[in-house]
């Protein structure tokens, strides 16, 4: 991982960037004559990226609010990820020489989630792993404090990028839950891992029908931090959808683009794992829980089938008629489970739906809620200030009718339309408490690059939560 550090004066590096507006002083950077003609003649062609003489002048760009601002800072710092590699930079000074505070910070951030790389199984991994160690930030106005904060959502997100990535032959159920102990050992949060006869043991039929076609049992991961000073006298509660293979089931997924990436179905489970990790290191001052229910959807002589009735750990009785809503089955009995908690809140968090993806594509999350309006105002906030926004989604009564089943309580399916809405109604049959619901089908995993999200696994929801829950913090202090 990139470490960031902070200093308050300019010290031996492989590359300085500066990083300046349209208006700077550019004798503030050091320029010879011709090099300030060159990098003036380049701002007046509205050039933001200027390389001189082994320093990189960013010009930044002034957006409509701050949160832009920062989120335009964080593209222009993956950005310069290719030329740090091209020019052999392992250590990079970066210099704040505009009127934004804190300028360094974002873009220091999208330096350091630009930069990441899953290549552990590749032959030539280390020619082509990134040169980039060390990125200091020169700015007297940051603490200490936020840049080890930083340090630890960083390691968190490629943590939770780098679980994600890895195919189901090498992190299976079992394995998963290993990963999440390991996580909470080196963070200092409590796990406790059921195992599949303590499942059958509380009946929860969701999570074992999804897995009855399977060769590996699943799991049932409890992740617990409770620090002394915690501010809420509830939990918050994380669950996160934990499939670590999907191919449908019975109802088997079409191949190009659907199965294919399967082994990403997991994202939601770790990326709650990856928020206990960040709370738990930073010394979060909440009580929170995480529960991750974890399996693999694969076909054999004994799947569940289209038409079965599963009865659900609360009692429900489900009529399955599509294998490949199996996400829904396992989060139910996890909503189920959060009900002994008395819980102040749960968030859930699952790669859900194609009709999410569908419907916004990876510019945001799709969410529906129960909670009262002030906590998801406080959602979108963090949304936008970490750019990873959402979509709301109603809960209409009427959409329950459409999980109406005649032989059973209902269906794990609503038809054709609203499809990611019916999948959200089925959860909420399944909570009796202050519920957010969250579809990261779109944003889990990209097919292509873009910015400092990269390819491939995202970890999109994880800066969001981490914000939130410090607005949580602080509104208890108001109380």
């Amino acid at each position: 991982m990139i470490s960031i550090q902070l200093s308050r004066k300019v010290t031996g590096s492989d590359c300085h960037i500066f990083l300046i507006e349209k208006h700077t002083n550019l004798s503030k950077i050091n320029l010879s004559k011709e090099e300030t003609t060159y990098v003036k003649k380049s701002i007046d062609k509205n050039i933001d990226t200027i390389s001189t003489d082994g320093k990189l002048i960013v010009v930044l760009s002034k957006k409509s609010s701050a949160d832009a601002t920062n989120e335009d800072l964080r593209r222009k710092g993956s950005g310069i990820v290719s030329y740090l590699n091209e020019q052999k930079c392992a250590a990079v000074a970066i210099i704040n020489e505009t009127g934004t505070k804190e300028a360094g910070l974002s873009f220091a951030e999208g330096l350091a989630l630009g930069a990441y790389q899953f290549i552990k199984y590749k032959k030539e991994k280390d020619k082509e792993a990134t040169k980039l160690k060390t990125v200091t930030i020169i700015d007297e106005t940051i603490s200490k404090e936020t840049i080890d904060e930083l340090n630890v959502v960083i390691d968190a997100v490629y943590k939770v990028r780098n679980l994600v990535n890895e195919p189901v032959n090498h992190l299976n159920a079992p394995k998963l839950a290993k990963e999440f102990e390991k996580m909470g050992k080196e963070a200092g949060f409590r796990t406790e891992i059921f195992d599949r006869k303590k499942i059958e043991s509380l009946r929860m039929g969701g999570l074992l029908s999804v897995n009855q076609g399977s060769i590996d049992p699943p799991r049932f991961t409890i992740m617990e931090w409770k620090p002394k000073n915690a501010k809420n006298k509830k939990p918050i509660i994380l669950v996160g959808k934990g499939v670590v293979y999907d191919t449908g089931g019975l109802s088997l997924k079409p191949t190009q683009l659907s199965m294919d990436y399967m082994k990403t179905d997991m994202a939601g489970a770790a990326t709650v794992a990856g928020i206990m990790y960040v709370a738990a290191k930073t010394k979060l001052p909440l009580h929170l829980v995480a529960l991750a229910p974890s399996t693999d959807n694969r076909l054999s002589g004994n799947a569940f089938a289209p038409g079965d009735i599963i009865t659900m750990y609360d009692g429900t009785t489900v009529e399955m008629l599509n294998s490949d809503a199996e996400g829904r089955m396992i989060l139910a009995d996890a909503l189920s489970y959060a009900k002994k908690y008395d819980p102040q809140l749960v968030i859930d968090m699952a790669t859900l739906t194609g009709a999410a993806a569908a419907a916004i594509g990876k510019e945001g999350i799709v969410y529906m809620s129960t909670a009262p309006k002030n906590v998801t105002n406080e959602l979108e906030e963090s949304g936008e200030e970490k750019h990873e926004r959402l979509v709301r989604f109603p809960l209409w009564d009427e959409y329950g009718d459409y999980i109406k089943s005649d032989i059973a309580d209902m269906k794990n399916v609503g038809g054709k339309n609203a499809g990611a809405i019916t999948a959200g109604k089925f959860l909420e049959k399944f909570t009796s408490y202050p519920w957010i619901h969250l579809d990261i089908a779109g944003v889990a995993f990209l097919h292509g690059a873009d910015g400092y999200k990269g390819k491939n696994a995202t970890a999109f929801g994880l800066r969001l939560i981490y914000n939130f829950l410090q607005k949580q913090v602080k509104n208890a202090g108001k109380q």
